[in-house]
């Protein structure tokens, strides 16, 4: 009896060394599995933690846009009036397709194509003026007898008689037969090289754009300086309005006296 009641408790006291033993052996958690190296740990595990996390890879943030440029301002950057004329159509039909043709891509109005069909004539033509930077007048023998044509020429007068934003085209005609509103500005002759005569244009129109951008950067420099200047203090304000003052200076008996 004394033997197996010595047994019994034997196989408790093992049983229970054991469980001990088992407590005081480290087990691995998640946070040593995460200070594994990263070449113990699969690309699959790695991108599920990832996504776990939720985090997205960033997209490439895309460039502020340019600041809109004057020449934008108007819809159209050369407006060109011609007659009725067949042959004035076409030669002003040519002249739109070399300035619209790639690389230049000048925004061109030619009032056969462009006008708005129903709309009221003078409407149209006035419209056309003021939303173009520059106006190219196709002058020949039958523009002179086109009450129209006239008309668009005094409109674009009228918004600056004295300015570089009509281009005369002359063609079939002579600088003597040139009406007198436009006969002081310079003159593009086309009759003889009409291919020439287009480069001008070109390139008169591509300078005037590039004047508008030119001169708008140097009206915002003068607006930006003025408006960051310093402010003068009452006598530094008062030293530059000083003015000579005859009055105040002292006379020769104010000399001998002192």
């Amino acid at each position: 009896m004394h033997g197996w009641m010595r047994k019994i408790f034997k196989s408790r006291v093992t049983s229970s060394a054991q469980h001990e033993q088992e407590a005081h052996v480290p087990k691995k958690s998640v946070c040593s599995v995460s200070r594994e190296s990263p070449s113990s740990i699969s690309p699959c595990c790695s991108l599920s933690s990832s996504s776990s996390l939720g985090t997205a890879p960033s997209k490439p943030q895309l460039p502020h846009s340019a600041p809109s440029s004057r020449r934008w301002s108007r819809k159209y950057d050369v407006l060109v009036c011609n007659s009725s004329l067949q042959s004035d159509v076409e030669e002003a039909f040519r002249l739109v397709s070399f300035l619209e043709a790639s690389p230049r891509s000048l925004r061109c109005f030619l009032m056969q194509r462009d006008a708005c069909p129903g709309g009221a004539i003078a409407t149209e033509f006035c419209q056309a003026v003021q939303n173009s930077h520059l106006r190219a007048l196709l002058i020949t023998p039958d523009f002179l007898q086109d009450g129209w044509c006239k008309y668009i020429m005094h409109q674009a007068l009228a918004e600056g008689p004295m300015s570089n934003r009509i281009i005369p085209l002359l063609q079939n005609l002579s600088r003597s037969q040139c009406p007198p509103e436009v006969r002081f500005y310079y003159q593009i002759d086309l009759s003889s090289n009409p291919e020439r005569g287009y480069t001008v244009v070109n390139k008169t129109v591509l300078n005037y754009l590039e004047n508008l951008d030119k001169n708008q950067k140097t009206l915002d420099y003068s607006m930006d300086s003025s408006s960051n200047g310093a402010i003068s203090s009452p006598k530094e304000r008062e030293a530059d309005t000083q003015v000579y003052d005859p009055a105040g200076m002292p006379t020769e008996s104010d000399i001998e006296e002192r």
